[in-house]
């Protein structure tokens, strides 16, 4: 894009272009569109910015749903958005708390600050990127207690904000955030803001656990069953006497689990009828041990994930699978099963076993009705594959 006017992106010719482009089924034939519109008298810049727009909402969908036709994306701040239900829970939090003006510290394309605005807070939207403070810029634009700045965090004054969001960057060039000081703000910054205003930092689900605070909430966030982030709340957004929570998210609820620290797991015990695999976002919080407890559960292994009970209970926390055998993980006896049991459809799961699920699915004769899971791990510190059926809650 910097070889081209961005700022043909924002003339009313391409965003009607965009629209109108949005209708289409389908970009497939793109030499074709692309001449179309140049017959139409459509100048270069607008034809560009108006495909990769097209592109970009219809890539947009899973996190922004029915708002990303209306929305404007840059590629990177696609990448690193908040998920519109993620986000809508950020801004019930500040909401929750009373407090009612927040900055939205390296706010991107503006996707947490559309939540926030829309729950009534006012939002002072930071971004230093001139391009998507822009992009931001136009995505708020429907809010009035919503403004975008394009300047760095160091030239706001805090004192104007009752409290901070933070989603820190990547800095240039780089592809792993295993330095803190690779983030932008860098995390000494971040804490600094979130020990002065109550704050929420927004970083990587997988962070190195020794770098959290001890005086901050750490709350790891499932969506759709996949682990999307790692939000670490200060002050008046944190939870009293809670450093580690985890958030689950579906379709029609959301739940929480909280604790004051990482919980013991249970002991490990004999595998019994039921298995029971945690959300993402019990593991990472390290809270498997207060689910399973909560349903009389036992680990299979010291050192695997997996828990274990003699009855089904529903929870949000974890799903149950029937235990219908214990089968030797050789592929030629799973190939046995496969045949005698008339499986068709496998969903294959593994915890400390070094297997290619793929590699393995290629070996298996499946034909079939039947449809099974089969989990590929250890008990008692014993190599097994365990054939179950999904239980629904």
């Amino acid at each position: 894009m910097s070889s081209l006017d961005s700022s043909a992106l924002f003339q009313p010719e391409t965003l009607s272009l965009i629209n109108a482009l949005g209708e289409q089924s389908s970009l497939d034939d793109l030499v074709g569109t692309v001449s179309k519109l140049r017959a139409a008298g459509h100048p270069q810049e607008r034809i560009h910015h108006a495909i990769e727009q097209v592109r970009l909402r219809r890539k947009a969908v899973p996190k922004f749903a029915e708002f990303a036709k209306s929305m404007l994306f840059t590629e990177a701040g696609l990448e690193q958005a908040t998920r519109l239900s993620v986000a809508a829970h950020h801004a019930g939090r500040f909401q929750t708390a009373g407090l009612k003006s927040v900055a939205d510290l390296g706010c991107g394309i503006g996707g947490d600050s559309m939540a926030f605005a829309a729950l009534g807070l006012d939002v002072l939207s930071v971004e230093a990127d001139p391009l998507t403070a822009a992009v931001a810029n136009f995505n708020v634009a429907s809010f009035d207690n919503a403004k975008v700045e394009n300047t760095t965090l160091e030239s706001i004054d805090l004192s104007l904000v009752e409290s901070a969001w933070l989603d820190p960057a990547r800095r240039d060039g780089v592809t792993r955030l295993t330095n803190p000081d690779d983030w932008s703000p860098s995390l000494d910054v971040a804490f600094e803001i979130a020990r002065t205003l109550p704050s929420g930092v927004k970083l990587a689900p997988g962070m190195d656990r020794g770098l959290i605070p001890d005086d901050m909430e750490a709350q790891w966030v499932s969506a759709g069953g996949d682990v999307v982030e790692m939000v670490l709340w200060s002050s008046a957004l944190k939870t009293e006497g809670v450093t580690r929570s985890a958030l689950i998210i579906g379709p029609t609820s959301s739940h929480t689990l909280s604790a004051p620290g990482d919980t013991e797991d249970v002991e490990v015990g004999e595998l019994g009828e039921f298995l029971y695999e945690p959300d993402g976002a019990i593991i990472r919080a390290r809270l498997i041990g207060d689910v399973a407890r909560s349903l009389g559960g036992r680990m299979i292994d010291s050192s695997i994930a997996y828990f274990s009970a003699d009855s089904h209970q529903p929870t949000p926390f974890a799903t149950a699978f029937a235990v219908e055998e214990v089968l030797s993980p050789k592929p030629k006896d799973l190939a046995k099963w496969v045949r005698a049991n008339q499986v068709g459809t496998l969903e294959i799961k593994k915890r400390g076993f070094d297997v290619d699920p793929a590699s393995l699915r290629k070996q298996l004769p499946l034909s079939g009705p039947a449809s099974k899971t089969l989990f590929l791990t250890r008990i008692s510190g014993k190599k097994v594959a365990i054939a179950a059926t999904r239980v629904s809650n």
